[in-house]
């Protein structure tokens, strides 16, 4: 049997080395096999241990919030990627940027660069959605809500004291229009900030989109 066959049923997701070492158990050098389905193409190392299919196998393949979410777990996609999926900021992201409860990492892979900022537990817990792109492929990413929320976190020097600053951030600075803000859910984020990092910012948060309504 060929591997584009082997692997068929595999390939909209990302591969343990695990898993292909079984499909190819009837090799009597599997490694080396291996070896030469990455030289081939037909198989890319996004890191160690980790693989997708390639683009030689004319397969389907995982999308890449799917890879961020295998690259490095427990994690979610947040950030700029969420909002731009979520379609509160203009701009398309090139980087996948994800938010994990292990330390702060970023990933520079044949596929694109995959970063990863550390957000401590409860906060890390909330606020994260399940999508399924396919049948075979779901993938964890924050809500609006905790996008936004993550987004004034983790961005340095921020510390939004007053509405006025707190429009300027979100409108100016990352081009979010005031209609769409209006829609977020107040409520879910007001349970959130008791055990959120920037307390007095994501309070800031909420006057301001109170005065949106």
């Amino acid at each position: 049997m060929d591997f584009k066959t082997m692997i068929k049923e595999y390939s909209e997701t990302p591969l343990s080395r695990h898993l292909i070492l079984d499909l190819l158990r009837d090799y009597k050098r599997p490694n080396d096999k291996i070896s030469e389905l990455i030289k081939s193409k037909k198989l890319i190392s996004v890191r160690r241990g980790l693989y997708i299919i390639g683009p030689e196998n004319y397969l389907p393949s995982p999308e890449p919030f799917l890879i961020a979410n295998h690259l490095r777990g427990p994690s979610y996609v947040s950030l700029e990627s969420a909002l731009s999926y979520w379609n509160m900021i203009p701009e398309r992201t090139y980087e996948i940027s994800s938010v994990t409860s292990k330390p702060s990492k970023l990933y520079k892979t044949p596929i694109g660069r995959f970063s990863y900022q550390n957000l401590k537990m409860p906060y890390y817990s909330f606020g994260i959605k399940n999508i399924e792109y396919s049948p075979k492929q779901s993938v964890l990413i924050a809500s609006r809500e905790k996008a936004l929320c993550d987004k004034i976190i983790l961005t340095p020097n921020i510390n939004l004291r007053s509405i006025k600053q707190t429009q300027e951030f979100l409108m100016d600075d990352l081009r979010m229009d005031a209609e769409i803000l209006s829609t977020l859910d107040i409520e879910i984020i007001q349970l959130w900030i008791q055990d959120a990092p920037k307390k007095s910012s994501l309070k800031m948060l909420i006057k301001m989109l109170k005065e949106l309504r």
